[in-house]
């Protein structure tokens, strides 16, 4: 490795998304601008923007090394994440951009008529925004530790000032223009190398044994099969749970041109996703020694240089180290400007004086907790960060777009029921590794975490003297009314 190569990629990226957001700043002027770029951003790059900002730490590093540790159990990962958005796409994407909101309390609070409701999803939305950056800062420290020996906590301050400044300063119109420029550079940072190192190994005089790579016990057959439909059912729900995600959709001129942008979407993660297992593909056959946890979330940084001794080997580990402060950089972009709209209006006056004041606390109080905290497994954290997600918010949105008989008092039932059930099996799990038999639910709950938030709302919901709303079947009718293409 060069560390002054690796560190010049990281000031070049720094660079060229001060220049993009400076110019997102010059066309950023009003308080549409700021919160959902005057819902003018067209599909294609709304899609690239968005698949910026979703390609995190755990998929830019912590993915390659989950296919390095598990072989075919790693792939569960991208499988989940890409399939999340198709349940996006049919149930919530077009209704929420016809739905006129600004953000995600925004949206409850106009379809349950509830100040309460509204302060619940707030808190949630901030502790999954919250939970889902830490991650971003501790990749971005872990990198620089790698490539460059530096304290971890220089990266994590590295990425907390630039996302903290360029939200600040342009808003969400910026930080588009910001997050479809680092798609195509990380699809590209993984890209370049994934073709380098494979077109050495296919060319090698060793035989492939695909036996020794995927050994039966870590294809399908060797899965638990409660854990693999937990896993599942957390990812394909989690991303219609995340603040980030869904805020974009608010910014498409209309539902169709929502639905548009989601099918790019899928694609655009699913190439990316490939690549990206692709590298940890490659990891099992040329680099088995990295299959260590703490270790194999590096694989992406260390690979290039192992195959490639030399000049080639140091410049294709800076341009993936570029890639990877693009991933921290986006996600946590991202994440910010939608926990900053939502601080703004809930806690502050709504203007955009006060989202730049929050867009500072969102990413300064991530900032802290990363810096007290060790860095786990990043396809980890960002997991638990789903499970969260789909065990609260997921719900409410499903039945708040779909059923007319939820009231406020049921989806405040669920969404504390969720968190609650989520937060006290993931931590009795990490306290004590699990009990008996109940450790596989406490590892993976969301299997049970989700019907049982589905059911309290339900339930509280139907036994809620108050009725809904006056205002529901007309809003109703406004989030499922077709229009032309």
């Amino acid at each position: 490795m060069n560390p002054a190569l690796d560190l010049t990629a990281v000031a070049g990226v720094a660079l060229v998304t001060v220049l993009i957001g400076v110019y997102g700043v010059r066309v950023s002027r009003t308080t549409s601008d700021f919160f959902v770029a005057s819902r003018t951003v067209r599909p294609v790059w709304n899609a690239s923007a968005i698949s910026g900002e979703y390609l995190s730490a755990g998929t830019f590093l912590g993915l390659s090394g989950a296919v390095l540790l598990g072989g075919a159990q790693g792939f569960w990962f991208p499988i989940g994440y890409a399939a999340g958005y198709l349940l996006v796409l049919v149930f919530v994407a077009a209704p929420l951009r016809r739905s006129g909101a600004y953000t995600i309390p925004d949206f409850i609070e106009a379809r349950l008529q509830s100040q309460l409701a509204r302060r619940v999803t707030s808190i949630m939305v901030l502790v999954i925004g919250w939970l889902y950056i830490v991650p971003q800062l501790h990749g971005a420290g872990i990198t620089l530790a790698v490539v460059a020996g530096l304290p971890t906590w220089v990266g994590a301050v590295l990425i907390a000032v630039l996302v903290a400044g360029a939200v600040a300063a342009g808003g969400m119109r910026a930080i588009t223009f910001v997050q479809a420029f680092q798609y195509w550079l990380k699809l590209t940072a993984l890209l370049v190398p994934v073709v380098c190192i494979a077109f050495v190994f296919t060319g090698g005089p060793q035989p492939v044994d695909v036996a020794e790579l995927f050994p039966p016990a870590a294809g399908p057959a060797g899965l638990d099969a409660y854990a693999s439909a937990s896993l599942m059912l957390a990812l394909l729900l989690g991303t219609m749970g995340l603040p980030h995600v869904l805020v974009r959709f608010y910014t498409s001129p209309d539902g169709v041109a929502a639905r548009r942008t989601t099918v790019l979407v899928i694609v655009m993660v699913s190439v990316f996703y490939a690549v990206s297992s692709a590298m940890g593909l490659l990891a099992r056959a040329l680099a088995p020694d990295l299959a260590e946890p703490g270790i194999a979330d590096t694989v992406a940084l260390l690979l290039p240089s192992r195959v490639f001794p030399g000049l080639l080997g140091e410049l294709l580990t800076a341009l993936v180290v570029a890639g990877a402060f693009a991933a921290f950089l986006a996600t946590s972009a991202g994440l910010v400007v939608s926990l900053a709209g939502v601080v703004s209006q809930d806690v502050f006056s709504g203007s955009v004086r006060s989202f730049r004041l929050a867009a500072v606390v969102c990413a300064l109080v991530p900032l802290v907790v990363a810096l007290v905290t060790a860095p786990a497994g990043l396809v980890s954290s960002v997991g638990a960060v789903f499970v969260f997600a789909a065990s609260t918010l997921s719900p409410v949105l499903l039945l708040g777009v779909w059923w007319r008989g939820l009231t406020a008092r049921g989806a405040v039932a669920g969404i504390v029921t969720g968190a609650v059930a989520c937060t006290l099996s993931l931590v009795v799990h990490a306290a004590v590794d699990g009990v008996g038999v109940a450790a596989p639910l406490l590892a993976q709950p969301a299997a049970w975490t989700i019907p049982l938030a589905t059911a309290v709302t339900v339930a509280v919901s139907l036994l809620d003297r108050r009725d809904p709303p006056p205002h529901t079947d007309r809003y109703l009718a406004r989030l499922h009314r077709p229009e032309r293409a």
